[in-house]
């Protein structure tokens, strides 16, 4: 695996395309916990919108799904419950066995996700969180079989950014989930809402049936409400800068990358997206020139998948070129995939304007 930066100031800057980092099986297992962007996230620390009465209810609900978890026992000392129902066995319950929250970008869905996965009480190596991504990229790593008998020891699987536009990887994924229920793990998931496309796409919807089959059954739809936070009361992102300002940036800042983004793009080809977290190990802040629209649909999710890992970490990125709502072509955000684009685009805006101090300092 390559290793971190230099940290002083001035030095020369990481470039990503230098990194091809070897990440095993085992490591991705170990980090299936939320990311650092979230691991401070608490029910406590999650602030309901007053106009969106959803938002309070899900934390109540989410509350009382977590304490049913643990060790079969509420904290009360009571049998577990999942939503009102008793569990007579935990390898044959009765009812949803999970929850799946629905709601549109930027909404918190996330932080709650984290908050749940923290307060279950079960120790940390017996609960699981990653994307839908990462949980299909150990399944590749492992094998089916094999990633079924590591996960069933848990108390709790949670899925961020369930996807359902591959019916290959989603029918995979919804066999595994069967087994892990069987074997008394409990569910949570999420998953985003195109903007102005609220109530569509929703978790019993006939397309979501056809292609995760009985998947549904073991889970309660939970749906939230609300504007993006990321966008509620800040100011827009800032426009691109030039090459020569993000340049500067990245010499000025320690540990910070530079790359130039068409040969980042064709980096990416060559790396598996279950390692684009290893490869920005010790970055503090991507800076790319000549950002550009990507030329085609292979490219634009193995970026989709960087922007994911680095909103994780909190990289803030600077760019110059393009702007980030042009990254993607107007058939790219219409087509079956655009749930994605629109979920990086949101998410590289955040990190474009975490990135304005290091421009401005």
């Amino acid at each position: 695996m390559a290793g971190p930066p230099a940290d002083g100031a001035g030095a020369a800057p990481a470039a990503l395309t230098s990194r091809a980092p070897h990440v095993p099986a085992d490591r991705l297992v170990a980090e299936m916990v939320p990311p650092p962007r979230f691991q401070s996230a608490r029910f406590e620390t999650y602030i309901p919108d007053p106009n969106q009465p959803s938002q309070a209810a899900a934390v109540e609900i989410l509350s009382g799904f977590a304490a049913g978890i643990g060790g079969g026992t509420d904290p009360a000392g009571g049998k577990r419950r999942w939503f009102g129902r008793s569990a007579k066995k935990a390898a044959a319950p009765s009812g949803p066995r999970g929850v799946y929250l629905d709601g549109g970008y930027g909404v918190g869905k996330t932080h709650l996700l984290a908050s749940l996965w923290h307060a279950t009480p079960a120790e940390p190596a017996l609960k699981a969180f990653g994307t839908f991504v990462e949980l299909t990229n150990l399944v590749g790593a492992l094998g089916f079989q094999q990633t079924v008998q590591t996960l069933s020891g848990h108390r709790l699987l949670c899925i961020d950014e369930f996807e359902l536009d591959d019916p290959g990887d989603t029918v995979l994924v919804s066999s595994l989930l069967s087994r892990l229920v069987e074997a008394g793990v409990a569910l949570a998931a999420t998953s985003n809402t195109l903007p102005g496309k609220l109530g569509e796409g929703r978790f019993a919807a006939a397309d979501f049936l056809r292609e995760i089959q009985g998947l549904s059954a073991h889970f309660r739809p939970l749906r939230i409400d609300g504007e993006d936070y990321r966008h509620r009361g800040l100011p827009e992102a800032p426009p691109p800068f030039d090459d020569a300002t993000v340049t500067r940036v990245a010499h000025r800042t320690p540990g910070a990358s530079l790359d130039d983004f068409p040969s980042l793009l064709d980096h990416l080809s060559k790396v598996h997206p279950s390692r684009y977290g290893a490869m920005c190990d010790g970055i503090t802040a991507v800076c790319l020139t000549d950002v550009q629209a990507v030329p085609d649909q292979s490219t634009a999710l193995r970026l989709v998948v960087l922007a994911d890992r680095l909103y994780d970490r909190e990289v803030p990125v600077v760019a110059a070129g393009k702007p980030f709502d042009a990254l993607f072509s107007e058939e790219m955000l219409k087509g079956g995939y655009r749930k994605k684009y629109f979920r990086a685009i949101s998410r590289l805006t955040a990190l474009a304007r975490d990135a304005k101090p290091l421009v401005e300092g």
